[in-house]
């Protein structure tokens, strides 16, 4: 009995990647939070992955690279503050991604939206 179970468990293991949502063209679109997290959680079998995890990091970036154009030197404009020294891309976009598990209430939301929620959220500026 023991035994089937650790060989169901160990199959599940297996076949999860096969289970998971392809990507599709649509995807790139990024009409919702929810395209982009497909994206950025892509799996490494996917056809689109090098594409998807490009897309994702180039999306942020230029997010946060905007944020920081229009607010400038402007101490009372900002809303996020990064430490120093800031996270990753990659530690950002985990970041983002675990704060979307928790909030999916924005999934249906523009995905530029939920960055600044998520990054507003996470790194508040101290008043």
């Amino acid at each position: 009995m023991m035994h089937r179970q650790v060989l169901i468990i160990v199959l599940a293991i297996a076949l999860w990647p096969l289970c998971s949502k392809a990507l599709t063209r649509d995807d790139f679109l990024v009409r919702s939070t929810q395209d982009l997290v497909n994206l950025c959680s892509a799996s490494e079998s996917d056809p689109l992955y090098q594409a998807a995890i490009g897309f994702c990091h180039g999306y942020g970036i230029g997010a946060v690279h905007y944020y920081q154009a229009t607010t400038g030197g402007a101490e009372q404009a900002r809303f996020v503050c990064f430490p120093d020294p800031p996270p990753t891309r990659v530690e950002g976009v985990q970041m983002f991604l675990a704060w979307t598990k928790q909030n999916p209430q924005y999934l249906s939301e523009p995905p530029v939206e939920s960055i600044f929620r998520f990054l507003a959220s996470k790194f508040p500026c101290q008043r």
